[in-house]
């Protein structure tokens, strides 16, 4: 009796235990579910989970130009978008009884407790999903650790309540960091092979899910042969599973491991100038559109998709057109810059004392300056920094240049370097195609397309044409003298008469229009500013949509006021869009992270001109290119041999046989060259010059818009053309149904080609 009495207070002792593990379990269980063991997410926070989703720039052709974020360049991507084998990969390797379990699997867990975690772990993917999204790394301490584990255990269960299989996948690996700004799959995708996640094949997405235990140890940059183990592991893992074969997994097993790792920054890839433009405009948005709760969004956290005008095939022609000329123009500009025909290289045209002013303005602008100062040094403290010998990285045209020069000598060797400014758009609907802001982001932050501001010159002698020919309805045929010639002081309020030269100081008598405007003649422009008036013509540029300061002085005519880019080529696009002015539009839409639409934009449109007016200025241009400054984009014949029609990178010739209106620029001293060249639905401008007006080529032959500028636009020009998936026009532009002024000046009689159109014209002063 007493073994029968033992036997069964031992089966008893057994029962409690049992029991009161069982309950201690339920007990623990039910403190987490109530947040006794620490915050636990609600079902709003499990319906939503938080996380930070990088904001999307996208292209008109649908490509990811770019992104705003803070620490998180995550972009969520659907389960449709992973491939097949990157979910076996991910499943076979981190959770085989996926499609099975709860969210716990207890099996793994047992065996996980039996061998000490020596043969795998007990997270399954849902764990580790509650992990990332809501408990965070594990902590280091034990009784914490296991706290943390149990919460896990809770929250897993709840997900898989809440979610399907696919979507927890799709979860998490929309969650994992994969380093270097690789948030979530896409962004590895694309990082470390420049790819779509569908594109990937098997043996980068076992990479990347070997990357998944530990992606900060199994580094593919630093630790490529670990990666490889870890990721023939993922190869064992699905051969256990029966996914691939022997000689599948030994032949993959074989194979290096391969990036294309493309680094993501906001200084880095495609479009950077205009990103950066694209970030203000977007900081302006969100300050005047709250959400509905009467928050704001935020650029870098919420996941927005904004859908620009920018096209990425045109971008990159843009941005290679400026690099081929531009690092050819600096070679020339340094072999005439050097000590011994220059000693105040890179400036010309100014004294000594003038180069000290200017280095002294310039470290007051810096970088080092700002910093220095906030930190409370004084101002002889921070000028000394300036000549302490730095190790320092430096812009290159073959790539950055590791040295060591003091903070002046850099800011002096920046200087030497000629800028860029170049904008594409589409005339009709005012979309800007491409913007190319300067030749290298990451050192040249200045945007010259938006920002930069310069002297025009010749580019807005087509807005004194203009005006003239809306007015008087003037002829291209017209001919006026071509002398000396001076607009009274009394017209403009000055003490003295304004009498421009032409370049050159030349003069031959007489010019019809169309010759004049190809040649750049500036009497001609100064006689017709002084007939249609100074203020005609600045409403006529205000109405083309510039807002930058113009003085109501003659002197506009030769182009003395400072436009950007931006401002000249909406203007010209007026021209090649029968007289109406579009504004320039860069983004189409935007929509929130679910997709739905917060903004479209609604085009800003003006009638400046009479489709007529527009039509004959556009001939006028057109003459411009056909046998004036802008000639060398075409040849003729004995032209072929001559340098000047010849290409500055690839020694050819351009040879467009299309229509082409445009006008070339080139300000005093060659400080400025511009080129704006119009197709019937493309039009694109073009600025080169220095960073100050004191650096600048020394002779027109180089310092000249058709030397500078042009290039870019042609060989910009030649790429479009080339890529047939673009329809970018060689038509001529559409005529009006009814044109009364003549453009045929081969059909007029001699009398009418010799007779000034101003009866009133004194031949007298021809000076000749």
């Amino acid at each position: 009796m007493s073994r029968k009495k033992g036997y069964g207070r031992f089966k008893r002792l057994i029962w409690v235990a049992f029991g009161s593990i069982t309950f201690g379990i339920i007990a623990i269980f039910g403190a987490a579910s109530l947040g006794l063991l620490g915050p636990m997410p609600d079902f709003r926070q499990l319906e939503n989970p938080k996380t930070n989703l990088a904001t999307q720039i996208i292209s008109a052709d649908d490509t990811v130009l770019g992104k705003f974020y803070f620490n998180d360049n995550r972009t969520p991507i659907s389960f449709r978008e992973i491939p097949t084998a990157m979910i076996e990969a991910l499943v076979a390797t981190e959770d085989e009884r996926f499609y099975s379990h709860s969210g716990i699997d207890f099996r793994g867990t047992a065996r996980a407790v039996f061998y000490l975690g020596k043969k795998g772990g007990a997270s399954t993917i849902t764990q580790q999903l509650a992990r990332q999204l809501f408990v965070g790394v594990r902590s280091q301490n034990t009784f914490q650790a296991i706290v943390q584990k149990i919460k896990e255990w809770v929250i897993a269960i709840r997900l898989e309540r809440r979610y399907t299989k696919n979507e927890i996948i799709t979860m998490y690996l929309n969650i994992y960091d994969f380093n270097y700004n690789a948030d979530g799959l896409r962004s590895a995708s694309s990082i470390y092979f420049s790819k779509k996640p569908i594109e990937l094949d098997l043996s980068e997405a076992a990479m990347l899910v070997g990357m998944l235990k530990n992606s900060s140890l199994y580094n593919p940059l630093r630790r490529p042969e670990m990666v490889r183990s870890r990721r023939n592991i993922v190869y064992q893992q699905m051969l256990r599973n029966k996914l691939i074969t022997e000689e599948q997994r030994d032949s993959l097993a074989a194979l290096p491991i391969t990036l294309d790792f493309n680094p993501q920054s906001h200084r880095e890839g495609i479009a950077t100038y205009f990103r950066a433009y694209l970030q203000q405009f977007m900081r302006s948005w969100i300050s005047k559109h709250p959400k509905e709760d009467g928050t704001f969004y935020n650029l870098y956290l919420d996941g927005l998709r904004i859908y620009t005008t920018i096209d990425s095939r045109l971008q990159t022609y843009a941005e290679d057109a400026v690099t081929a000329h531009m690092s050819n123009l600096q070679k020339e500009f340094f072999r005439q810059n050097v000590p011994e025909y220059n000693d105040i290289a890179p400036f010309l045209d100014v004294e000594k004392e003038d180069v000290e002013n200017i280095m002294q303005q310039a470290k007051r602008r810096s970088e080092r300056w700002r910093k220095m100062k906030a930190l409370g040094h004084d101002e002889e403290t921070i000028l000394a920094s300036f000549e302490k010998p730095t190790q320092m990285e430096v812009f290159g045209w073959n790539g950055d240049i590791d040295t060591i020069m003091t903070p002046t000598d850099s800011i002096r060797y920046y200087k030497h370097f000629l800028r860029a400014g170049m904008m594409s758009m589409e005339p009709q609907t005012g979309h800007v195609k491409a913007w190319v802001g300067g030749i290298n982001y990451r050192h040249f932050q200045f945007d010259h397309v938006m920002q930069g501001k310069r002297q025009i010159g010749s580019t807005f002698k087509p807005f004194v044409y203009a005006s003239a020919i809306d007015q008087l309805k003037v002829s291209p045929c017209d001919s006026l003298p071509d002398g000396y010639y001076c607009v009274e002081p009394a017209k403009f309020g000055a003490h003295d008469a304004w009498c421009p030269k032409n370049s050159g100081d030349r003069y031959i008598g007489k010019r019809t229009l169309k010759n004049a405007l190809a040649n750049s003649v500036n009497t001609i422009s100064a006689r017709l500013i002084d007939k249609v008036g100074t203020r005609p013509v600045v409403n006529l540029v205000r109405n083309l949509g510039v807002s930058s300061p113009i003085p109501n002085v003659p002197a506009i005519a030769l182009g003395s006021a400072d436009l950007s880019v931006y401002e000249m080529v909406g203007a010209y696009s007026s021209f090649a869009n029968k007289g109406i002015y579009v504004k320039p539009v860069v983004v189409t839409r935007i929509e929130d992270k679910n997709g739905t639409v917060i903004y479209q934009t609604a085009p800003e449109t003006k009638d400046v001109l009479s489709e007529e007016s527009a039509y004959v200025t556009l001939k006028l241009l057109e003459g411009v290119t056909e046998s004036g400054s802008g000639v060398r984009l075409r040849h003729r014949g004995a032209e072929k041999t001559n340098p000047i029609f010849r290409d500055l990178v690839t020694g050819y010739p351009y040879e467009f046989d299309n229509p082409i209106a445009g006008k070339t620029g080139t300000t005093q001293n060659q400080s400025d060259g511009w080129f704006i060249g119009m197709v019937p639905n493309l039009a694109t401008g073009v600025w080169v010059g220095g960073e100050d007006r004191s650096i600048h080529f020394e002779t027109i032959a180089y310092g000249q818009g058709a030397t500078m500028a042009l290039p870019i636009w042609a060989n910009y020009m030649k790429a479009c053309y080339a890529d047939s998936t673009l329809v970018v026009s060689k038509d001529e532009f559409m005529a009006p149904d009814v044109v009364s002024i003549p453009l045929d000046c081969d059909s007029l009689s001699v009398a009418r080609q010799q007779k000034s159109f101003f009866e009133d014209e004194d031949l007298s002063d021809l000076g000749l």
